[in-house]
């Protein structure tokens, strides 16, 4: 038999006690199995409502960050939050501005594009696009895709130097920014259709074209899909701060404001799929890349926040033809050409050729 010093107490919340040593006391005690039923009761309800409600909160975080708003000041990126705006944001989700154009082609020495209207699906609109032709009929046409809550304004620099290296240029508006129809981002899922358009109809327009797909962060996310799920066949890619998946760039939001991730960030994914009818967790990069042959420029910062150099690196890992992965030190989620302008011009320009030359024999 067990000594008493050995014996561990069971507090009640009225002051009672059951020493747990002997198990014949539970059939000692008036009422010891009724308390302890009640406690297990008590505990299973309130994680279930602490499960509810977290999943509420993943709901609202979900509609608030692919639903862009009329108006409002747009949230703060999350490294620049502090400790009360974190804390608020976690609650109430953030603020986002549908995108528009807040920069202009003749602040870049560009002149006035060609507004070309890309058919989409049933809409009446279709896809906003701005067109930069090439002195040299014939020379490569370089598409470019904006990244999460932009528009095609926020690409005009990259624009520039594409143009100066001989290239025509083709701006498009991803649905729910700047001049294309819609108030809603579907990080790059619905957006790899906007990519496949744009495509195509180019092809149409301007046939026997190179043609070449840069993609910014979620532009890049949506150019992957396109050519391994819409039969996108493009001449070459560039792919500038890719993230390898859905969960862990949301994931990565969590880190930057220094808050646990589980279960919040796979919440996320899952209703951020049933809310757009897609499977969030086998929306990831990585996996795309597999499927694509055309050649591969993958341009990464190494102190990206939101989509981690490793990140990156997976997903150059999976593409299975030429490719070229280049680092910009210091450089965080944003564009390379502002601080590495020498740098970047160097590494498209040497890329461009190569995506014009046909691959070696086997």
């Amino acid at each position: 038999m067990p000594s008493a010093s050995s014996a561990v107490p069971l507090f009640f919340a009225d002051g009672s006690a059951l020493l747990l040593a002997d198990p014949r006391a539970w059939d000692t005690i008036p009422g010891v199995k009724k308390r302890l039923k009640r406690v297990l009761i008590t505990a299973g309800v309130l994680l279930l409502a602490g499960f509810a409600g977290l999943n509420v909160l993943a709901y609202l975080q979900v509609r608030s960050m692919t639903h862009f708003t009329t108006g409002g000041v747009r949230t703060e990126k999350p490294e620049e939050l502090g400790l009360g705006r974190k804390i608020k944001v976690l609650f109430t989700g953030v603020t986002l501005p549908r995108p528009t154009a807040r920069k202009s082609p003749d602040q870049f020495g560009l002149p006035a594009p060609e507004v070309w209207r890309i058919p989409f699906g049933e809409s009446e609109r279709g896809l906003g696009a701005w067109y930069f032709p090439a002195a040299a009929t014939n020379a490569a046409l370089v598409i470019l895709h904006h990244g999460y809550a932009a528009e095609m304004a926020s690409l005009l620099p990259e624009a520039q130097v594409f143009r100066e290296l001989g290239c025509a240029v083709l701006l498009v508006d991803f649905q729910g920014s700047g001049t294309s129809e819609g108030s809603a981002t579907t990080i790059g899922y619905t957006e790899a259709e906007d990519v496949a358009a744009a495509f195509r109809y180019a092809r149409t327009r301007l046939p026997g074209r190179t043609c070449v797909l840069f993609g910014s962060s979620m532009g890049a996310a949506a150019i992957l899909r396109s050519i391994a799920d819409l039969g996108v066949e493009p001449d070459g890619i560039i792919l500038v701060a890719v993230f390898d998946s859905l969960l862990n760039t949301v994931r990565n939001r969590f880190a930057v404001m220094g808050v646990p991730s589980f279960p919040s960030a796979q919440l996320i994914v899952f209703w951020g799929g049933r809310q757009w009818g897609f499977n969030g967790f086998a929306h990831n990069p990585v996996d795309y890349a597999r499927r694509v042959r055309c050649p591969a420029l993958v341009m990464h910062g190494t102190d990206d926040p939101r989509a981690r150099l490793a990140d990156g690196r997976r997903v150059f890992d999976a593409l299975p033809g030429r490719k070229r992965f280049i680092e910009f030190a210091n450089a965080g989620h944003e564009s390379y050409i502002k601080t590495s302008r020498e740098e970047w011009t160097k590494a498209v320009a040497a890329f461009l050729a190569e995506a014009r030359a046909p691959d070696p024999a086997p």
